[in-house]
C-alpha cells in the first residue's frame, strides 16, 4: 500500500515586490517592512527570510536540520540570482546582513551581523572591483567585529588591533571550532540570532513589555549595500516627523562613509539630515518623498534606516517611530486632521503611560546662578531627579531600595537595560537623536539627555542631579519642578473630549453631582492604593455608583471597575484612565484608517517619572 508523499513545510520566504504581502507573525516585522517597501516601488535589497515556522523548527530540533540548511542554500541561490554576484567568490562577491525580527518591534534587543561572508579572498576581490582596499579592509574589520562579539560571544576590542589572520588565529586557538569559510559563518550566525531570543536581556525587554516569549523571531538574510564605500556613500536614520514634539518636519542624522551600525550604536556622533542634502540634493529630495510614502502607506509616523552606496539610495527598514509622549499625541491629532487615521484609531494608539507622561512634573525656569553641569541633545523630554550612577546593575540595587538614580553611561548597549529601567533618567556622553539610547528612553517614555561629552558626569557620581530632558541639560541638587494640569493644554483637552465619546465609563476630575454616599474612596479599603491589589479590591465591593482615591486611576482599577458596573471614576488627571477604558473595550470593526505597519506600537507600561 502506497502513501502520498508528505510536503516539506517550508520555513523561508523569498520577499519579492508583490503587493500580497506576508504574514508578519511568520516573517517578522523587518521583513515584513522589506516587503511592504518594496510593493510601494522603494528601491530595497534583496532578501530572504528565515519564518519563525524555522525558528520553531531549530529549537525543537536542537540545531539547524539539513532540511532548514537546504531551504537557506535555496534562499542565498535566489539572492546571487538577482544581484548577479555569487556569495564568497570573486570577482564580484556578495555579502550578507543576518538581522532578526519578531513579529513586535524589540529595538535593540536582538542581534545583528553584518558584511557577513568576508574571507582574506573576497577581501581582495571587493578591493580590486571598488578600487579602494581601505574599504574593503574596513569591512573585513567590521564583520570579525560584530561575528566574534554576536556568534561567538567574545569582546570584540581585544582583536580591533590586529590584522584579519591574527584575529582568527587567537579565536581559533580558544575556539577550534569556529568555521571561517561564508557558508559557515552564515549558518552560525542564524543559529546565534535565534539562540538571542532566549537572552537575558531579550527576555527582560519582553517581560517588561508585555511581549510573549512564544512568538519567536524570523531571520532576515539580505544583500549588503555599503555606506562605508567613498566620500559618496553613507548611511542615516530617519523619522518622517520630529519624534521630540510630533511636528511635520523631517528629523534625522546622516553619516558619510559608514555603516548603520556607527550611527545606532551611538559610538560615532552623527551629523544632521542637513549633510545629506549638502552632499547631494537629490538624493535627500528622493529620501524625503519615500518616507512621506511610506508614512501614508502605514498611517504611522516611520523611523527609516537608510544606507547611500556610490551616490544610490536603498532603504534597509521602515517602522512605527517609538515617539515621546508629547509627538505621539501632537502627531496623532495631526493625522487626524489631515484625514489618514479616524478618531477611533487615534485614540486607541494612545496609551495610559503615555498620556501619564504629558501630565509628569516638569522643571521650573531655572536661572543664571544654577547653570548647569551638562548639556547635550534632547532625546527624550521629561524630568528625572537622583543619585548619579555610572553602573546599570549599582542602578538596579540602589533602585530596589527605594533610591532614586540617574544612569550615566559613555553610551547605552542592550546589556544597560536593566539600568535604563531603573533609573528616573539617562545621560550619555555619546550618540545623538537615534543611538539605543535615544531610541530605547523614548520607548519608555525615560527622561534622556545624548551627546554631553566624555565624562560629563564623572565629577558627579554619587551626587544628587536634576535631568531635563526637554532642554537636554542637567543640574547640580534637587531643582523645584512644575505639575502641568490638563485643562492647560489644547491637545489634552481635544483628546480627552475624543476618548470620552468612546469610553464605557464616565471618568471625571472632580465628585461634583455625586452625594458621598455614592463614592467609595478606595483609599481607606485595604489593597485599595496598590495597583496589583486594587481589582480584586473592587470585584469585592458591594454594588457601587462611583470609585475615587488610592489606585482608582491606575489601569487595573479601570478594568475592574467597568468589570463590576462601577458607573463612575472619580481620578486626576483624567486622559490615562480614559485612555485605560477605551483600551478595555473590544474595538469595532477593522478601521479603514487603522495603521498597518509593521510595527504596532506597544504600551510601555512604564511609570510617571
Amino acid at each position: 500500500m502506497s502513501s502520498a508523499a508528505v510536503p516539506t513545510r517550508a520555513y523561508t520566504h523569498r520577499l519579492s515586490g508583490s503587493t500580497d504581502l506576508p504574514d508578519r507573525n511568520l516573517v517578522g516585522g523587518k521583513a515584513w517592512s522589506l516587503a511592504r517597501m518594496t510593493s510601494l516601488g522603494l528601491r530595497v535589497p534583496p532578501a530572504f527570510v528565515v519564518t519563525t515556522e524555522g525558528f520553531r523548527h531549530f529549537h525543537e530540533a536542537g540545531e539547524l536540520t539539513e532540511r532548514l540548511r537546504a531551504q537557506v542554500l535555496d534562499g542565498l541561490a535566489d539572492l546571487e540570482r538577482s544581484t548577479g554576484r555569487q556569495f564568497g567568490v570573486g570577482p564580484a562577491p556578495l555579502l550578507l546582513s543576518v538581522r532578526s525580527g519578531a513579529a513586535i518591534s524589540m529595538p535593540g534587543m536582538m542581534d545583528t551581523v553584518l558584511n557577513l561572508g568576508m574571507t582574506d579572498e573576497v577581501e581582495a576581490a571587493l578591493a580590486n572591483e571598488s578600487g579602494d582596499a581601505a574599504f574593503a579592509h574596513d569591512t573585513h574589520h567590521r564583520f570579525l567585529e560584530l561575528f566574534n562579539d554576536v556568534v561567538l560571544g567574545l569582546d570584540p576590542h581585544d582583536h580591533r588591533a590586529d590584522s584579519p589572520a591574527a584575529v582568527r588565529a587567537s579565536v581559533s586557538t580558544a575556539r577550534p571550532d569556529v568555521a571561517w569559510d561564508p557558508l559557515g559563518q552564515l549558518m552560525a550566525s542564524i543559529e546565534a540570532v535565534f539562540k538571542s531570543w532566549n537572552s537575558r536581556r531579550a527576555r527582560r525587554y519582553r517581560a517588561h513589555q508585555g511581549i510573549s516569549d512564544d512568538l519567536g523571531t524570523a531571520v532576515t538574510v539580505q544583500a549588503m549595500v555599503f555606506g562605508n564605500l567613498g566620500e559618496d556613500s553613507g548611511t542615516g536614520v530617519l523619522f518622517s516627523r520630529n519624534p521630540l514634539d510630533g511636528s511635520k518636519q523631517v528629523y534625522g542624522e546622516y553619516l558619510r562613509r559608514a555603516q548603520g551600525e556607527d550611527v545606532v550604536s551611538g559610538r560615532v556622533t552623527p551629523q544632521p539630515l542637513s549633510e545629506l542634502a549638502d552632499q547631494s540634493p537629490t538624493l535627500h529630495s528622493e529620501l524625503l518623498a519615500a518616507a512621506q510614502t511610506l508614512e501614508q502607506a502605514n498611517r504611522e509616523v516611520q523611523d527609516v534606516e537608510f544606507t547611500v552606496q556610490s551616490g544610490q539610495l536603498y532603504l534597509l527598514q521602515s517602522r512605527t517611530a517609538k515617539l515621546a509622549p508629547e509627538a505621539a499625541l501632537r502627531s496623532t491629532i495631526d493625522l487626524v486632521e489631515e484625514g489618514v487615521l479616524s478618531v477611533d484609531a487615534a485614540v486607541r494608539r494612545l496609551t495610559p503611560s503615555q498620556a501619564r507622561s504629558l501630565v509628569a512634573p516638569r522643571l521650573a525656569t531655572t536661572s543664571q546662578s544654577n547653570p548647569p553641569v551638562a548639556s547635550g541633545e534632547s532625546a527624550c523630554a521629561g524630568v528625572g531627579i537622583g543619585r548619579v550612577v555610572d553602573d546599570p546593575d549599582q542602578a538596579i540595587s540602589l533602585a530596589a531600595e527605594g533610591i532614586a538614580v540617574i544612569l550615566a553611561r559613555p553610551t547605552t548597549s542592550p546589556e544597560d537595560l536593566g539600568g535604563m529601567l531603573a533609573a528616573r533618567a539617562v545621560v550619555t556622553d555619546e550618540g545623538g537623536s537615534t543611538s539605543h539610547a535615544a531610541v530605547v528612553s523614548r520607548a519608555l517614555g525615560l527622561p534622556c539627555v545624548v551627546g554631553c561629552g566624555a565624562g560629563s558626569l564623572n565629577p558627579h557620581v554619587g551626587s544628587i542631579v536634576t535631568v531635563d530632558g526637554a532642554t537636554g541639560t542637567v543640574y547640580a541638587g534637587e531643582l523645584p519642578v512644575l505639575v502641568p494640569r490638563e485643562d492647560d493644554s489644547d491637545d489634552l483637552r481635544t483628546v480627552i473630549a475624543w476618548a470620552r465619546t468612546l469610553s464605557p465609563i464616565s471618568i471625571t476630575a472632580t465628585a461634583e453631582g455625586l452625594d458621598a454616599d455614592d463614592v467609595v474612596d478606595l483609599t481607606d479599603i485595604p489593597g485599595g492604593i496598590d495597583p496589583e491589589q486594587v481589582a480584586a479590591t473592587i470585584a469585592g465591593l458591594p454594588p457601587t455608583q462611583a470609585i475615587s482615591g488610592g489606585a482608582a486611576g491606575s489601569p487595573e482599577a479601570v478594568t475592574a471597575a467597568i468589570d463590576a458596573g462601577v458607573s463612575r471614576i472619580v481620578t486626576d488627571p483624567v486622559l490615562p484612565a480614559l485612555l485605560a477604558a477605551v483600551h478595555h473595550t473590544a474595538p469595532g470593526q477593522p478601521d479603514a484608517t487603522a495603521p498597518t505597519s509593521a510595527d504596532s506600537p506597544t504600551d510601555t507600561k512604564g511609570q510617571p517619572r
